[in-house]
């Protein structure tokens, strides 16, 4: 499947969720999981669509590094996020939407100051992730 695939697996589950993100994760061009923002449902902050995503994904690969993984996000993450992204050490990041986090940091700035490990890509079917947020 392409990155425009995936990325419409993610802008699906994003429409079940509490807020309008959807998280998919890949390896070797299969789907390992797929979550949407669960943060009012969950009554948890930090249940964001990547978060569960990530959650989903080591529970299945049995691990807490999924370095041959993928992760497409309807907006680009938020630091919180980045960092579970890093810490897992997924390798790359396909995001929609650029959505700056409200500190005003962004997915690009948070790789170079982790050393730029993470190949990340963005503007995959930007208008219709930013039609979501609409």
């Amino acid at each position: 499947m392409s990155d425009e695939e995936y990325m419409k697996i993610a802008i699906e589950e994003a429409k079940k969720g509490d807020f309008p993100f959807g998280a998919v994760i890949t390896k070797n061009d299969e789907v390992v999981s797929k979550a949407h923002n669960t943060m009012v449902s969950d009554i948890n902050s930090t249940a964001h669509a990547e978060i569960n995503a990530i959650k989903k994904a080591c529970k299945k690969l049995n691990s807490v590094k999924i370095p041959d993984c993928t992760l497409y996000v309807t907006a680009s993450p938020c630091p919180m996020c980045f960092s579970a992204v890093w810490r897992a050490g997924i390798k790359r990041i396909v995001y929609g939407a650029e959505l700056p986090d409200k500190m005003g940091i962004d997915v690009k700035t948070m790789n170079q100051m982790s050393g730029n490990k993470i190949k990340i890509e963005g503007g995959f079917l930007k208008d219709e992730c930013l039609k979501l947020f609409s």
